[in-house]
């Protein structure tokens, strides 16, 4: 009897032989004002650049990644993915833990954290898509749904911008739509104009109706502990950002004292700045960001520390994506609905009865529209088509 005398190591295996890389801005039909807007610390917001990665390998499979910018951001996170790119060539697309690794330590001098990593996220996202698609699995099922739908709330009709009247037409147009949940933007200036909004929409859909508000990082502790105080009585499924991003203390402090959950994590950009809101007790729910903590790689670790401390998970904004994310996490969450991104996008997602189904497509589901392209202003390309 003979054994083969082919070591594993050296099988021929698949590999990463063509890599695009896109810069495309999303216009928005109406100008976006939060509480930062209103203060004079931003400017409305127009746009959002999208980064966008589409990989092929040798034998023919595609995946395709994205991640995002707000108002700034945008030529900054394309350079760095022109920079980096070059090192996804030849590389088993398999090994997605290994080549996160490698590109981060490619960009080493500009951190573990922010723009540098999320240049990283629109390959890594990529890379899980393709895996996907070759299994014939969605992403959820691949990384093991426990669901086939989330429950989902909307953002995109209660920003301070909107007169009180239209935002009680758009949050009923949205629970009529069949969103489960909605959120309403506060942290005005004159506070007695939020609670009138609040009080206003919670009259208007019912005591039974999911309803959450975001300040946006607004409030200084003092008057976080007032709004927090104030807005008990309309039993709402959390108050989200009351105070700066990085003030992990008063977050805790102010779970600690609310019956109200307090929500907070979407402007973190890594794993160890979650980790480190986690290990204090900073918020009941965690709002990890796929593409802004640099892909699902780190996203996962994120969300397996936050099983561990028992917090429930609600993702921040791209949808298409945390509709997968949300599937795998272990407690039901709540993913957010914004139908910004649908026109970068042939395929849409389906609501029903307050939840967002997962789609069975492979991998997300997902391939870029005309539109997406015609909304590109420069790409660049590695590598050689197969």
């Amino acid at each position: 009897m003979t054994t083969s005398s082919i070591s594993p190591a050296s099988v021929p295996g698949d590999s990463i032989a063509w890599v695009r890389i896109s810069s495309c801005y999303l216009p928005l039909a109406t100008p976006i004002s939060d509480a930062k807007v209103l203060t004079g610390r931003q400017k409305p917001m127009t746009e959002i650049a999208m980064l966008f990665a589409e990989i092929r390998t040798k034998d023919g499979n595609e995946g395709l990644g994205f991640s995002y910018s707000k108002r700034a951001g945008g030529p900054g996170q394309f350079a760095h993915a022109q920079e980096i790119a070059p090192a996804l060539i030849g590389e088993d697309p398999s090994d997605i833990a290994k080549i996160w690794t490698k590109l981060c330590w490619a960009g080493a001098s500009v951190g573990r954290s922010g723009m540098a990593v999320q240049a990283i996220g629109a390959f890594d996202v990529a890379l899980y898509d393709l895996k996907a698609r070759r299994a014939g699995l969605s992403l959820a099922k691949l990384l093991g749904a426990h669901r086939d739908s989330v429950r989902c709330y909307n953002t995109s009709g209660g920003f301070l911008h909107t007169p009180l009247d239209q935002l009680l037409v758009n949050a009923q147009a949205s629970r009529e739509r069949g969103i489960g949940g909605i959120k309403l933007k506060v942290g005005q200036p004159d506070g007695a104009l939020d609670m009138r909004r609040v009080e206003a929409v919670r009259k208007h859909l019912g005591d039974a109706a999911p309803l959450m508000v975001d300040a946006n990082q607004q409030w200084d502790r003092p008057t976080a502990q007032r709004m927090c105080r104030a807005l008990e009585r309309f039993d709402l499924v959390w108050i989200e950002e009351p105070l700066d991003a990085y003030d992990f203390e008063g977050h805790a402090a102010l779970a600690a004292a609310f019956d109200t959950p307090i929500a907070t994590g979407e402007m973190l950009t890594s794993a160890a700045e979650h980790q480190e809101l986690i290990r204090n007790r900073s918020c009941d729910y965690l709002m990890p960001d796929g593409p802004r903590v640099g892909g699902i790689t780190p996203f996962l670790k994120i969300a397996a520390l936050a099983e561990n401390a028992g917090l429930m998970l609600g993702p921040h904004f791209a949808m298409e994506l945390h509709v997968h994310l949300g599937a795998a996490y272990a407690t039901e969450p709540w993913v957010e609905h914004f139908d910004w991104l649908e026109p970068l996008f042939n395929e849409r997602l389906e609501i029903r009865d307050g939840r967002m189904l997962v789609p069975t497509r492979p991998g997300l589901g997902l391939s870029l529209s005309e539109q997406a392209r015609a909304w590109t202003r420069v790409h660049a390309e590695f590598g050689k088509q197969p």
